[in-house]
């Protein structure tokens, strides 16, 4: 299988940058076929002689306070993108299983092959805890079942247009259709970067459900699988602190200030939504907002929920399946 994937690391002062690098190249099946694209934003970097694949990470490093947020970095990042197939999208404080590159590119080639269709593989991955030296990484490795996401039900519409999301059971083992984003993990062919690329404009909030309304209006399928091959530090441990974007120490020394950014960000979501924005940053005209909104219990237009167990509970996900291409399950190392 020949393939090359462009992984994109946007890591703001985060101590798990370097461990996240080795951890994805020394579990994949196909460690030359890897391409890193980093921006690292922290007022002295990795050592990148350090790091005998050096060669294959595009890298850059932004003193923290020209910062503007992850998606500003994310959308540097994709302008190292060259002619890779697949594009993987990742938070710096990421860990990886043995063979994940075959296992993501199976499942993304065989659904689509069943969809007949552009389709990214997204969801919260499972989480994992260091020890204090970075010497050990424990995996939650108990659920097995597919992740997908919904609305976290007492924060939909919190603020303007912007809904929080949360990771929710598809109740299935099998691939399945979803609807929403994680932006901390997202893997698709590349030809995802020139049909939905990141718009700068977006701080934090907002983020997810820009990527899934634009993905939607221009056809494309979000999906989720099982036992995903990557797992996510969710929460800081003792002597592991990391910092945030907003850190008062940083933000001091800011012209712009986050809570100015994230206002901004706030109402670009609500200019794509009201139909706003055009070009490549804009809504497609596959299919439309109110579409979106009946299949997820939500009137986005007028911040309303019409259905609210739809939007939380009850939210549809579909079994991807297919008698003439049976999906044989991968082994992930029992994980």
């Amino acid at each position: 299988m020949s393939y090359t994937i462009f992984i994109s690391i946007a890591s703001y002062q985060d101590p798990l940058l370097k461990e996240t690098l080795c951890s994805a190249y020394e579990n994949a099946a196909k460690k030359e076929n890897l391409r890193f694209g980093v921006c690292e934003q922290s007022h002295s970097g990795i050592d990148m002689k350090s790091l005998s694949f050096s060669n294959l990470i595009k890298y850059e490093l932004i003193d923290p306070v020209m910062a503007k947020g992850p998606c500003w970095a994310r959308s540097r990042i994709q302008h190292f993108l060259e002619d890779e197939d697949y594009y993987l999208q990742i938070d710096s404080h990421t860990i990886f299983t043995k063979g994940w590159d075959q296992i993501l590119i199976k499942y993304l080639n065989w659904i689509e092959g069943i969809l007949k269709n552009s389709c990214v593989i997204t969801g919260y991955p499972r989480a994992f805890k260091p020890n204090q030296d970075l010497s050990e990484f424990k995996l939650n490795t108990a659920f097995k079942e597919t992740l997908g996401l919904t609305f976290r039900e007492e924060k939909i519409f919190e603020d303007g247009h912007y809904s929080m999301q949360k990771s929710f059971p598809a109740s299935t083992k099998k691939p399945a259709k979803g609807l929403l984003v994680a932006a901390g993990f997202i893997f698709a062919k590349a030809k995802f970067v020139r049909d939905i690329p990141y718009d700068s404009k977006l701080y934090f909030h907002g983020e997810e459900l820009s990527l899934a309304l634009r993905l939607f209006t221009k056809g494309w399928h979000v999906t989720h699988i099982p036992r995903v091959p990557i797992f996510h530090l969710y929460t800081d441990v003792n002597n592991l602190l990391r910092k945030l974007h907003w850190d008062p120490e940083d933000e001091k020394n800011r012209l712009i200030k986050w809570n100015e950014l994230d206002k901004k960000s706030k109402a670009r979501l609500s200019d794509l939504i009201n139909g706003n924005l055009d070009g490549d940053f804009g809504l497609g005209s596959i299919r439309t907002i109110k579409e979106f909104g009946q299949i997820c219990g939500l009137d986005l237009l007028k911040k309303e929920i019409t259905d609210f167990n739809l939007a939380t509970d009850q939210f549809p996900f579909f079994e991807i399946e297919s008698k003439k291409q049976p999906f044989k399950e991968i082994e992930i190392n029992n994980l």
